[in-house]
């Protein structure tokens, strides 16, 4: 029995080193002020056409069994690729400060998430979008240039990480950006708009911390949550044990109950499998 106790903690001692180095690859977030200041303009702003993106994802995401939101990369045809890349040239002609605060995070959030489907239909059929990369020592498509808006080339990462994360000051902005992977927070069926934003974020929030994709119990009743709460710890609270505090003030009774139950964070979890209909995989 003690033998079985030490391997036991042995792997998850290898498993915290192993997510406090993924934490420390993380991108920090370093604001890009000299490209995009925080500026916003004074309502009504500029509209943002995003029903393309609505048509596109309306049509192709579709919710499994478990709850997980999957887009069917499959089917999309050349006709659909000419129509996303139509939505995403458009989105690059758009000034961000010609948007209220509002405007900008839903058009930064569909812009990045449109980019993430458009690079896995490029590289269609991958297991995870980390089969992605540019190189033996790239993993994922992140660092590429793939974009230009107000004529500076942007990354998927320049997007989250220095754009979106440091000006915005925004943790619900984790359960909006997409990644492509089964772990992340649910691809939403629809375009982000700014007249629905706080609402959408709240309710994204929710059903996460809600899914066992968030939060979840093991057999032994240890708590096992996400990785995008160790990733960007900083972005909920200073401490886990601060994300611990931050988890119980967003769930309902039952979950909080057994979240009072529980003094720390046993694990961090993430499943990187493409969130592909066609794979279907837990």
């Amino acid at each position: 029995m003690r033998l079985r106790t030490l391997a036991v903690l042995t792997v998850v001692a290898l498993l915290s080193a192993c997510t406090a180095i993924e934490r420390a690859a993380v991108p920090k977030a370093d604001p890009r002020a000299d490209v995009f200041p925080t500026q916003f303009a004074q309502p009504p702003g500029q509209a943002v056409d995003h029903r393309p993106w609505s048509t596109f994802l309306s049509r192709f995401v579709r919710r499994d069994a478990d709850d997980v939101n999957r887009v069917d990369y499959a089917t999309v045809s050349k006709s659909d690729r000419e129509t996303l890349d139509r939505y995403l040239a458009t989105l690059q002609q758009v000034r961000p400060h010609r948007l209220t605060r509002e405007q900008q995070l839903a058009f930064w959030i569909n812009l990045y998430n449109a980019l993430t489907v458009d690079q896995v239909l490029d590289a269609y059929p991958v297991a995870s979008i980390r089969d992605i990369n540019d190189g033996l020592l790239s993993i994922g498509p992140w660092d590429r240039p793939v974009a230009q808006v107000a004529g500076q080339s942007l990354s998927l990462n320049d997007i989250e990480h220095r754009i979106i994360r440091p000006d915005y000051a925004e943790p619900r902005i984790h359960y909006a950006l997409n990644c492509a992977a089964v772990g992340c927070p649910n691809l939403m069926p629809r375009a982000w708009q700014a007249a629905t934003l706080d609402v959408d974020l709240a309710e994204a929030e929710h059903a996460y911390v809600h899914d066992r994709r968030g939060v979840r119990f093991d057999g032994q009743g240890r708590l096992i949550v996400s990785k995008t709460y160790a990733w960007f710890r900083e972005d909920f609270a200073d401490t886990p044990a601060g994300v611990l505090d931050y988890l119980r003030s967003v769930a309902d009774p039952e979950l909080k109950a057994r979240l009072d139950a529980v003094s720390r964070i046993s694990r961090y979890d993430y499943d990187w499998a493409l969130n592909d209909r066609s794979l279907r995989q837990k």
